[in-house]
């Protein structure tokens, strides 16, 4: 079992910037991958960003550029550093763990909302 915790979230002006953190517990040893997922009322949960236990990278399109993942893997937290927000960012951010070492489970956090005003 793995417990995530999300922080970082709110309100933020277009061309501002967040930092989500994303801290894991539990048996972590099991992670081979984190991710932060966003999902917009209406709209499918989508992959914003990845990063692997060898600290592989991954970026959604739309994101390139402006988010960076990071990780750390004393503190098992990953961070997502967001800037030049835009309104079409405004979503609930999840935090995501794949046990992969362990099993083939997903673990959830329980979501961070970020809205971006125009």
């Amino acid at each position: 079992q793995v417990q995530l915790v999300e922080s970082g979230g709110g309100l933020v002006q277009a061309g501002g910037s967040l930092r989500l953190s994303c801290a894991a517990s539990g048996d972590t040893h099991c992670i081979s991958a984190m991710g932060w997922y966003r999902q917009a009322p209406g709209k499918e949960r989508k992959l914003v960003a990845g990063i692997t236990d060898g600290d592989s990278t991954y970026y959604e399109e739309s994101v390139k550029g402006r988010f960076t993942i990071s990780r750390d893997k004393a503190l098992n937290t990953v961070y997502l550093q967001m800037n030049s927000l835009k309104p079409e960012d405004t979503a609930v951010y999840l935090c995501n763990a794949v046990v992969q070492y362990c099993s083939s489970d997903h673990y959830w956090g329980q979501g961070t909302q970020v809205t971006v005003s125009s």
